[in-house]
């Protein structure tokens, strides 16, 4: 049976039953509530919940002000707006000022697919990832979600978290694991080359492995959550063990996953890679799946790659 539950509900689900014990959490929002699934925690827990209205760099200010005085904030915004309006509020009042601010970016990637460039956001990973001091993750489904939320509440220090907006299929059969920021998981194993992806695009890796299989390419299939701090280990294990590297990203093809795997092979384990996003132009506007499959992150078109990659 698909999936139904999108993971922005997962995350309300999980922080209220945490703020059950945990007072600190708090919860804002910029006129989100609805769109992030928060409602339901903005009833239970008014006096943890802030309403700032369509303020995205005020949201930023006010969850570093709470997080000086010992809160546990999570900030939940659309993701285009709180990772290039609210910026520099950002690397300055979380990253450099090190406060304990969760950025919850919803609707990420394209999941605004019809509203075009102006609401899609492919390049947050690339910005966020820049500055020092900020964790960078995706979770790949609602079972990683829930684990995800649980970390986040114990970890300290500034975290952006982008979310689609959208229900996924289940890439985990249950939640029933430990999750680690920073650690990468590895789904399949194989021994031709390596596929690595985040976010919504691991449940196409997992497609695409499948459709490998049946061409008799061992693929090992990587979900790398954490952008940021990389788990450079599984990188370079990778391509020492397989020779061959494709990421698959819901970002532009500049300074996202993609960039971030290749620097870490260029400087360590030189491998042939393919780098599979979104190309430097505005993503055509559309339903997240049109998109995707226009720009080819598809199960199919990564087979293809994947297969010219191996010279097959």
């Amino acid at each position: 049976m698909a999936n139904t539950i999108p993971n922005r509900q997962v995350i309300c689900d999980t922080l209220l039953e945490l703020a059950k014990e945990d007072r600190d959490i708090m919860v804002l929002a910029s006129d989100s509530r609805g769109s992030a699934a928060m409602a339901p925690f903005a009833k239970a827990y008014p006096d943890q919940f802030v309403e700032v209205g369509i303020a995205e760099q005020n949201i930023v200010g006010i969850s570093a002000g709470l997080a000086h005085s010992g809160k546990k904030p999570f900030v939940t915004s659309p993701a285009c707006f709180l990772s290039m309006r609210s910026i520099e509020q950002i690397k300055v009042d979380v990253a450099y000022s090190a406060t304990n601010v969760k950025l919850v970016g919803i609707s990420g990637g394209v999941s605004y697919g019809a509203l075009g460039m102006s609401h899609h956001s492919v390049q947050d990973l690339a910005v966020s990832r820049a500055i020092p001091g900020l964790a960078v993750i995706l979770p790949a489904d609602r079972h990683e979600t829930k684990r995800m939320t649980e970390a986040l509440v114990k970890h300290e220090g500034g975290a952006y978290i982008r979310i689609g907006r959208n229900p996924v299929e289940d890439v985990y059969d249950n939640d029933d694991y430990e999750f680690v920021i920073g650690k990468a998981v590895t789904l399949r194993e194989g021994g031709d080359l390596t596929i690595i992806a985040a976010g919504e695009t691991v449940r196409v890796a997992l497609d695409a492995h499948e459709a490998l299989k049946e061409a008799g390419v061992s693929c090992r299939v990587i979900n790398m959550h954490t952008i940021k701090p990389l788990d450079e280990e599984a990188v370079i294990k990778a391509a020492s063990e397989t020779g061959h590297i494709i990421t698959v990203e819901e970002h532009s093809i500049h300074g996202g996953l993609g960039a971030a795997v290749a620097e870490v092979v260029v400087q360590h384990k030189p491998v042939p890679m393919r780098i599979l996003g979104i190309p430097d132009e505005p993503a055509i506007a559309g339903k997240s799946a049109e998109v995707f499959d226009y720009y080819g992150i598809s199960a199919g078109n990564i087979k293809k790659i994947a297969l010219d990659l191996l010279g097959r």
